[in-house]
């Protein structure tokens, strides 16, 4: 199994979390990172690191994987105590400023996942996890960046994507994320909240039998009849009745301020969120170190940490590993079992 980790936004926390990671056994011995070899470098030296690490060139990573004899080469990559970089050199001849916004750092994060999104597209590498970008860095240098996930599922061609925040606390999936709350409110429409159950089903049911579903109600109380709205008896309550036609067991619209405790509870396996924080505040508030970011929809794999690149205790050898390492184990899961039980 070869997993690639991109390296983030090398002013943030991500080359310290890969570098303390890989030191902690945390990856398996296939694991790759992509990113900026200089830049790991002089991390591993400020925090004290003991990973060595093996720079190898784009091309020559790209051509050692597809050798035909794939354990020789897997073998090559995977020396005992070695943390391969694949180095793609965006910011040789710059100077990295930690804990701060640059174009050169925020594009460069982009390129990273763009580069392995090419690879897992090619069936080069099997998978990746992507550690954090800073939005507003990389908004620099690409104006119409609005996030990862947007990134993957336009450079994958795939039209309907949700994104999965998972942890063993709770697990919610989003109708909308990075939009204003304005433009969120417009994106619940009938076939979008549908289509969203079902990639939730799909995802879940990889590791739950007959998972049960509940769907947020995007007003107050799930519009109390219509007293605070109309969107949930129009949009919401006709797509759960669409999905129970096709023999999901889902729930709703369901009252926001009362679902999550249920769900923690254990009266449902996932959560159906309308908007970005609608899921994000239960989520980040029960598992803020633990959670996984998941892009259901895509033809790959990819799975992401969900914090973003504290720049301010970035380099410093405290951020905590535990969502990378959560991530990396989803992304091995999902690989290892593609299909149970999603329908295909």
């Amino acid at each position: 199994m070869r997993i690639a980790i991109t390296q983030g936004d090398a002013a943030g926390v991500g080359p310290e979390l890969v570098l303390r990671a890989h030191e902690r056994g945390l990856f398996d011995a296939g694991a790759v990172v992509i990113g900026d070899y200089s830049v790991l470098q002089r991390c591993k030296e400020q925090i004290g690191s003991s990973t060595v690490l093996r720079r190898v060139s784009s091309e020559d990573f790209v051509e050692t994987l597809n050798r035909e004899d794939g354990s020789a080469d897997r073998q090559t990559f995977s020396a005992s105590g070695t943390l391969i970089v694949c180095d793609l050199g965006l910011l040789d001849g710059h100077e990295v400023v930690v804990g701060k916004l640059s174009a050169a750092t925020g594009g460069a994060a982009a390129r990273y996942v763009e580069y392995a999104t090419r690879l897992a597209l090619e069936g080069t590498i099997d998978g990746f996890v992507t550690c954090p970008i800073n939005k507003e860095a990389t908004r620099l240098a690409l104006p119409d960046f609005t996030g990862h996930t947007e990134l993957i599922a336009e450079l994958c061609g795939a039209a309907e994507i949700s994104m999965m925040l998972a942890s063993d606390k709770l697990i919610v999936t989003h109708v909308s994320t990075h939009v204003s709350l304005i433009e969120a409110i417009r994106r619940v429409t009938s076939d979008r909240v549908a289509s969203v159950i079902r990639l939730t089903h799909q995802a879940l049911s990889r590791f739950v039998p007959n998972p049960r579903l509940a769907v947020c109600g995007v007003n107050p109380h799930a519009g109390e009849g219509g007293a605070f709205g109309q969107e949930d008896i129009t949009q919401i309550a006709p797509a759960v009745a669409t999905a129970r036609a096709e023999g999901i067991a889902v729930f709703g619209p369901e009252p926001a301020d009362t679902v999550f405790h249920r769900a923690v509870g254990g009266e449902f396996d996932g959560v159906v969120c309308m908007y970005h924080d609608q899921g994000h505040i239960p989520m980040k508030t029960l598992d803020f170190h633990g959670g996984v970011n998941i892009t259901l929809g895509l033809p790959i794999v990819r799975t992401s940490v969900d914090h973003g690149t504290a720049f301010d205790i970035a380099w410093q050898g405290v951020a905590s590993t535990v969502s990378l390492h959560q991530a990396y184990l989803y992304a091995t899961r999902l690989i290892e079992e593609p299909h149970q039980g999603d329908g295909e």
